[in-house]
Formats: structure tokens, sequence, C-alpha cells
């Protein structure tokens, strides 16, 4: 089968990036013809199972829902951008995917502007299309703005299928715009079960060394030449030895921005006998750190190849955003490592949650999640889950493992993506 996904950013860092190239790879080792349409400068860095890459090019603004620092585009507001503006990254990509010729699968990569792209081609050559609604352009680019949810609105209605990864999107997209609620179909993200499993701890935190000790060079933070999205230097002495001991650890993974609630973790750990690594970078780092007590490191970004060590050693990990979340890549992630997540409660967060429950043994439910923006409850949870004898433990990390594998690979994912195509 020959399949195109289109997907305006890059390949590496936040939810839709990882999305794309796991998906992509998921059905190149299928033995489908992938082709992947993104404004990736370095696609050699990412495993994508033998996928073409195709940079559109970029002429103009690249649109964003959240500004952030892209070396090689000018990111602008997809608010922000003139209505010619926004016609002209449509038109470029949509010739782009045009002159990749014809394909039995056409998946384009959010409501705005990925169903105005796939609108175009369906135009120009009547090939149907699918679009994933991943969450971003909904909360911070369409909710308030009348004309963009009026865009994608006629947009959506010449898409054949529309993919919400849980049933919080679905409500947001109905709330948001006019849509066939049959076109619409439930299909969560997907883990690398294979990547991300359990370890022991000793290989573990062998293997997370070795893997930081391979991170490209970076100047301190604060330093000219400091990069942001790089892992920090010298995080291969810094946790090697923070995380050298029997003391519980604590991972947070995620952007560093005030709308993630990592301030309710870091207060959270103050008194705590207990390691915590923060992982990540965004606006709200300094203010953190300048917060957090010395039982807390902040490592900078880090990729999967350190995750797959990094979560087998964290005892609990934290998700606590007080923003709507999509799903919860990074909480599901770190349940296929055997680490027990502990969520804010609420929009897609609370599916995995439910999920999670489903697996725990009844008396340890309440320890998958605590309410929104509630430090205290989260301190709470917090020394339940870390107060746990060994035995007890390990039945919610393999509760937690049961519910990745069961619920979430990527084999069932891009199977389950395939069979809603074909319905439309």
């Amino acid at each position: 089968m020959r399949i195109i996904i289109w997907h305006g950013y890059l390949l590496g860092g936040t939810g839709s990036n990882v999305y794309t190239r796991a998906l992509a790879r998921s059905w190149s080792n299928a033995g489908h013809d992938v082709v992947v349409l993104c404004q990736e400068p370095e696609p050699g860095a990412f495993d994508l199972g033998g996928a073409q890459v195709v940079r559109p090019p970029l002429d103009g603004p690249l649109p964003v829902f959240v500004l952030d620092h892209y070396g090689h585009a000018n990111p602008r507001l997809l608010g922000d951008l003139t209505p010619a503006e926004r016609q002209h990254f449509v038109d470029v990509n949509a010739a782009a995917i045009l002159a990749e010729g014809t394909a039995d699968v056409l998946l384009v990569n959010h409501v705005l502007l990925g169903a105005p792209i796939g609108a175009s081609v369906r135009a120009a050559s009547g090939a149907p299309f699918v679009v994933k609604a991943h969450g971003s352009e909904l909360e911070y680019a369409m909710r308030g703005n009348a004309e963009l949810c009026a865009w994608a609105s006629a947009s959506l209605d010449t898409a054949g299928a529309v993919l919400a990864g849980s049933e919080h999107i679905v409500g947001v997209l109905q709330e948001l715009v006019d849509i066939d609620s049959a076109k619409v179909h439930v299909v969560p993200p997907g883990v690398d079960i294979d990547a991300l499993a359990p370890q022991e701890r000793g290989a573990a935190l062998a293997a997370l060394v070795d893997e930081c000790a391979a991170d490209p060079a970076n100047a301190p933070r604060g330093a000219p030449g400091h990069d942001e999205r790089l892992p920090d230097p010298g995080n291969a002495e810094r946790l090697g030895s923070f995380l050298d001991g029997d003391r519980p650890t604590v991972v947070y993974v995620g952007k560093l921005s005030e709308e993630k609630g990592v301030g309710l973790l870091v207060d959270a750990m103050r008194g705590r006998d207990a390691t915590c690594v923060i992982v990540g970078f965004g606006p709200a780092r300094g203010e953190l750190e300048e917060r957090a007590g010395d039982n807390v490191v902040f490592a900078g970004p880090l990729e999967h190849r350190h995750l797959a060590h990094l979560w087998p050693l964290a005892d609990v990990s934290v998700t606590p955003s007080i923003f709507p979340e999509a799903f919860g890549m990074v909480a599901a992630e770190a349940a296929s490592c055997g680490s027990p997540p502990l969520v804010a409660r609420h929009s897609g967060l609370a599916e995995i949650a439910a999920a999670l429950e489903a697996e725990y043994p009844s008396d340890l439910a309440h320890l998958a999640s605590f309410s929104r923006g509630d430090g205290e409850q989260l301190r709470s949870r917090l020394d339940e889950l870390l107060a746990l004898p060994s035995d007890r433990w390990r039945e919610l990390s393999q509760a937690s493992r049961r519910a990745a594998t069961s619920r979430w690979s990527w084999a069932k994912i891009s199977d389950r993506i395939l069979e809603v195509a074909s319905l439309g």
C-alpha cells in the first residue's frame, strides 16, 4: 500500500512530531511504501523504517499554534497570518503532495492546516484524505476564532474520516466545528512497546549515562551558543551521580510552561526523600529552577533514546498539566516502561487514568490520578506511591505495562488507522 503523510513541522520534540515519525516507521516496517512531507531539515537523524521524506518549499511564514524556535523557518501564529498567507501555505503544500502522485491513503496532520491542504488535494485529484486532530490547533489557534473554525468546518466536510486521540478531542471538535459525527473515530496515539520496556535498574542507569555521553555538544545554559532544544551539557555525569542510589525517583517529561503544571510537581517534591528529574525546555524553566530544591535536577530535552532508559528508573512518572490535553503520550510511554503514571485527571489524561485503573488492583486504583491543579492531592498521592512496599509497587508497574501493550502498541494503532481510512 502507498501511504502519504503530510506534516507541516519537524520530526522530533513535540507530540505530533513524534506521532508522525512513529507512524511512518510502523507502516514502513509493515511493508508499506510511505512518503512523509514535513519541514524536518535532518530526517536522517530519525528511524523512519525506510520512509521517504520530502520537504515542501517554505517561502513564507511557518504557521504555528505556539511560538517556538525554528532555526530554519519564520514561525508565525496561525491566527496572525493573513488569509492570503494561509492560502499560499495551503497551495504550496497541496502542490507538493500532488507531485508525489497517487496514494492509497493520504493522512494529513492537524485540523488546520491539514484539512484545507487535504481538501485542496481532493479538489484537484479526487483523492480522499484522513485528518488527524492533535488538539493543539483546536485549543491554541481555533478556540475563540470564528473565522478559523468556519474554515476548518468547510475543509473537514470533504474529509473521508477524522481521527481523534481521545473522547475529549471528539468533544472539542464538536464544540468548535460543524462536523458529521459519523466521520470521527477515536484512535489513540501509539507507543513503541519494544523500544520502551521495563529494564533492570543498574542496566537502565548505565545505558542512560552512555546515551547522555553521546549527546551533541551544547554550550551551558545562559552562555552564547546554548541550544535549548538539545540536552544540557554534562548530563552523563550529573544524572549518573544523581540517580546512583536507592532513593525513589520521580520523572516529568514535557514542555516547561505554566499550563503544563510543572510547578505543582516542583513544589510537591519539597521535603520528599526522593529525587526528581525534569525533562524538557520552555519559557518557565528559569522560574522553575529557582523554586526547585536540591532533590530536583533539570536535564533539558531528552530524546526517546534517553527516555527508554530514564523511565525504567522512575518509580513514578508525573503528568501534572492544568491545560486540556489531547491524550497524554508521555504517560502512556512511561507506562510501557513499567513506570506507574500519576496524571492530572481531566481531558485526554482522564482516559489514560481510566485505562490504568482498569488494570490496577482496586485498592490502588486511586493512585493513577489526582485532581487538576490540586497540589495537596498530588503530594498525598506521591507519598502513597513512594511508600509502597516493593511487591505492591511491582503490581502497579506490571499493570502499567499491560495497559500500554494491550491498548497503545503502534502495530495495533497503525492497523486501526488503515481500517478507518478504508471507511472513508
